[in-house]
C-alpha cells in the first residue's frame, strides 16, 4: 500500500512538473510575439508662422510676456501648420499639424498640447494623434493615443524638437517612432 501511494505522489509530481513547463514554455512564447511588430521611423519639419499658422486665442494671466519661446501661464494657443520634409519651409509639404495648447507652467516655457497630424506620404495616408507636454525650448516625447487610414491602430510616439526660434517663423524637427501590433497591419507595407 505504501509503494502505491509513493507511485502515485511520484506520477502526480511529474504531471504537475510537465503543466507548469508547458505553461512556462507558452507564456516565453508570447513575449517573443512583440519582436514581430511592424516599425517605421522617420523626421519631419513643422513650420509654425504666428499670425499665419499659428494664432493666439486666449491670452494668459502671469508669468512672462509673449515671445517666440515664452506665453503667459493659461495662454491658449491653436495652430495649423505644414509638414515638410526638410527643415527649409520651401520644401515638400507631406501633411499638416493641427491642435492647441495651452501653457501650464508660470514660466511660460511648459503647455499641454493635443494635435492631429495628417500624413500625405507615398506609401502611408492618414492621421496620427497625439497628446502630452511640451517644453518650447527642449525636445518633448508625445505619446500617439490613435490613428485613421493606414496609421488605425498605431502605437508610439512622436519626438518635437526645436530647431529654429528666431524670426516669426519657428521650425520643429518632429521624429516619428510608430509600431503596429500584430493585428492591424497598414494597408500599403513599405
Amino acid at each position: 500500500m505504501a509503494l502505491s501511494v509513493c507511485y502515485f505522489s511520484f506520477l502526480s509530481y511529474l504531471l504537475l512538473f510537465v503543466l507548469l513547463f508547458h505553461e512556462a514554455s507558452s507564456i516565453s512564447h508570447h513575449h517573443h510575439h512583440h519582436h514581430e511588430l511592424k516599425s517605421i521611423h522617420f523626421t519631419l519639419f513643422q513650420h509654425e508662422t504666428i499670425n499665419k499658422t499659428a494664432y493666439l486665442i486666449v491670452n494668459g494671466v502671469a508669468g512672462p510676456s509673449i515671445s517666440q519661446t515664452t506665453t503667459p501661464f493659461g495662454t491658449l494657443y491653436v495652430f495649423q501648420d505644414p509638414l515638410t520634409l526638410k527643415a527649409n519651409s520651401n520644401s515638400k509639404i507631406v501633411g499638416t499639424a493641427e491642435g492647441t495648447s495651452i501653457t501650464s507652467s508660470l514660466n511660460g516655457l511648459q503647455s499641454i498640447s493635443i494635435a492631429k497630424i495628417t500624413l500625405m506620404m507615398n506609401h502611408y495616408k492618414g492621421s496620427i494623434s497625439v497628446v502630452g507636454g511640451t517644453h518650447n525650448t527642449k525636445p518633448s516625447n508625445h505619446p500617439v493615443v490613435g490613428g485613421t487610414g493606414d496609421f488605425l491602430f498605431v502605437q508610439g510616439y512622436v519626438t518635437s524638437s526645436p530647431v529654429d526660434l528666431s524670426g516669426i517663423t519657428v521650425t520643429y524637427k518632429i521624429q516619428f517612432h510608430l509600431y503596429w501590433p500584430p493585428y492591424a497591419i497598414p494597408s500599403h507595407p513599405k
